[in-house]
């Protein structure tokens, strides 16, 4: 059977809500392998991604990009297979116009931890380059600027609605960088 004929079309897939009504993402895909679409509250289409578990996957989408997760729609299959996964992914590109901005621009945004230096306020910055500073001193005031983002990121969750635990990769901070354990 050629990867064609197993590819569903978007627009035969449910719609799912991102979080139900407890605030909970789907449980129904963890450990789940697929690709999955994530759009905005618009319903546009913000990103197309696969995994070997879903569930997780769009738990670190909510974190990176919280207020453009919305609506799912989500195709699983048995075993991973990248050809396959990518051809849907490529097919649902496609279906969509091919214009997806989790998928060209803004890619980095949705696939890698996020950049705690990047996020650094003028004041944080200007703490963190002081030529003064050791490098304990400096690793402190990153810390500082990644806690203040993660507790921003969770009090724009919080106002979702989101009650799903979430719980930030400490070492990560330490270099400057904020994603899920």
């Amino acid at each position: 059977m050629s990867v064609e004929n197993l590819i569903t079309p978007l627009t035969d897939l449910e719609t799912i809500p991102y979080l139900d009504v407890e605030g909970m993402l789907p449980q129904q895909f963890e450990g789940k392998i697929g690709v999955y679409a994530i759009f905005a509250e618009d319903q546009t289409m913000q990103y197309v991604g696969y995994s070997r578990d879903i569930y997780l996957s769009l738990k670190q989408h909510l974190v990176r990009q919280p207020l453009l997760c919305h609506w799912i729609k989500v195709q699983t299959i048995d075993r991973p297979n990248r050809t396959l996964l990518e051809g849907i992914r490529h097919a649902w590109l496609q279906e969509n116009g091919g214009s997806v901005p989790g998928n060209q621009t803004e890619q980095s945004r949705w696939e890698q931890a996020i950049d705690v230096k990047a996020a650094m306020t003028t004041k944080e910055r200007a703490e963190y380059q002081d030529p003064q500073l050791d490098e304990r001193s400096q690793l402190k005031a990153l810390k500082n600027a990644a806690r203040r983002l993660e507790a921003e990121i969770l009090d724009v969750l919080s106002q979702r609605g989101v009650q799903e635990p979430l719980r930030f990769n400490p070492k990560l901070k330490e270099t400057g960088f904020l994603d899920l354990k």
